[in-house]
């Protein structure tokens, strides 16, 4: 058996949502010399009960989306061991990726972490002053979860956070997170929102609805408003529906078939072979709630409409770079030793200058307009 000292470095990848997965996979192509390992979103002790009573099944410790998750990395060959179990029985790992700090898991104490911002964060929610004020010692008393994605990256219990953009870095810094440890290295899957335009998605110039799993998830949503401000802001136009993979799809077909017939509804699923940020490319007008596929229909230009201020959503737009996986393979290597100390942010610096300087260079295909979102309270819920 060989030890650690003699053995290749190891990566665990922790995987969640098919969007999560899909981004640890691309950090792990661009980390060839280490040794890898994926496994499906798990906790503690706590959570598997919760997981096995079914408690989990509107999140990404739901048993639905834990077996999409194997399902993917199975179909693509990809090294899996759940928790790092078996690793942990043959000297451990040396580094692991998080996409959710919201749980922590206890074979991640005294390991060096990186959490990887993987989209939109919710708004803090009447939970969050709670959150915030139980700590001991540093440390939340409460789980993350319990607030929603609005405590995303406030837990401190990571040694990097690899976030979207400069206005995500210093909105996690004000709610809280230590700045040595923000590191500006774009998103994967949202770092190069162009290439959705090359695509096969055979409709064009329509009104597309992103909907969200608001309900699912137990916060409020009146869909009957919003499927009825829809049918006005289409004008006559296709209106196409690309429900959340997590949603009720029944229910949500139901609604649209009595608000908005006519529409053509895509689910997630072997019979749709297009994405969400394909059908955003194609589109004319985008209409989303609370959702990161808001931040594809701004990078390309499009009339959006989104329960977010248009403004605020400008700051955070993921940095465009192409080379969100890189970066962060980069700050994986200087924690492992691999790179000397800031040279991953020499990497990153150059990197963006070689961006900026292509995209001054290139034409400009970003027409369309910018709508700021409906105001709450005149019936509408986009």
């Amino acid at each position: 058996m060989p030890t650690s000292s003699t053995r290749k470095k190891r990566l665990l990848f922790i995987c969640g949502s098919i969007n999560q997965t899909t981004q640890m996979h691309q950090i792990a192509r661009e980390l060839p010399e280490y040794e890898h390992a994926f496994t499906s979103y798990y906790g503690n002790a706590d959570f598997d009960i919760a997981q096995k009573l079914g408690w989990m099944e509107s999140t990404i410790g739901g048993k639905k989306l834990t077996k999409r998750t194997n399902e993917y990395l199975q179909k693509h060959d990809l090294p899996m061991d759940y928790a790092g179990r078996t690793w942990e029985k043959t000297g451990g790992f040396d580094l692991a990726f998080q996409c959710s700090d919201l749980i922590r898991p206890n074979n991640l104490w005294g390991k060096k972490v990186i959490l990887v911002q993987e989209g939109m964060t919710d708004p803090p929610s009447v939970f969050y002053p709670v959150w915030r004020r139980l700590w001991w010692k540093g440390v939340p008393i409460m789980a993350g979860w319990i607030a929603g994605t609005s405590t995303f990256g406030l837990s401190g219990q990571y040694t990097k956070m690899c976030v979207a953009s400069e206005g995500y870095r210093d909105a996690f810094i004000r709610r809280g997170a230590r700045e040595d440890r923000v590191v500006v290295t774009g998103m994967p899957n949202f770092d190069d929102c162009d290439r959705y335009r090359k695509n096969d998605f055979p409709h064009r110039d329509y009104l597309l609805v992103c909907t969200s799993d608001t309900r699912e998830v137990f916060w409020f949503e009146d869909r009957k408003a919003l499927l009825e401000r829809v049918v006005k802001l289409a004008r006559g136009r296709q209106i196409i529906f690309k429900l959340h993979p997590n949603e009720i799809v029944d229910r949500a077909k139901r609604e649209i078939e009595e608000f908005a017939p006519g529409s053509i509804v895509y689910t997630t699923g072997p019979s749709n072979p297009w994405s969400a940020e394909e059908m955003i490319a194609n589109c004319e007008t985008l209409v989303c709630t609370y959702s990161t596929v808001a931040f594809v229909g701004l990078a390309l230009g499009k009339e959006l409409y989104s329960r977010y201020d248009i403004d605020e959503l400008r700051k955070l737009l993921p940095v465009q770079n192409k080379c969100a996986a890189k970066n962060i393979a980069d700050v994986a290597r200087e924690l492992l030793g691999d790179l000397g100390p800031g040279e991953s942010e020499r990497r990153i610096r150059a990197r963006a200058e070689g961006s900026a300087a292509e995209r001054a260079s290139a034409p400009d295909t970003s027409a369309g307009a910018v709508r700021q979102p409906t105001v709450a309270g005149d019936g509408a819920d986009a």
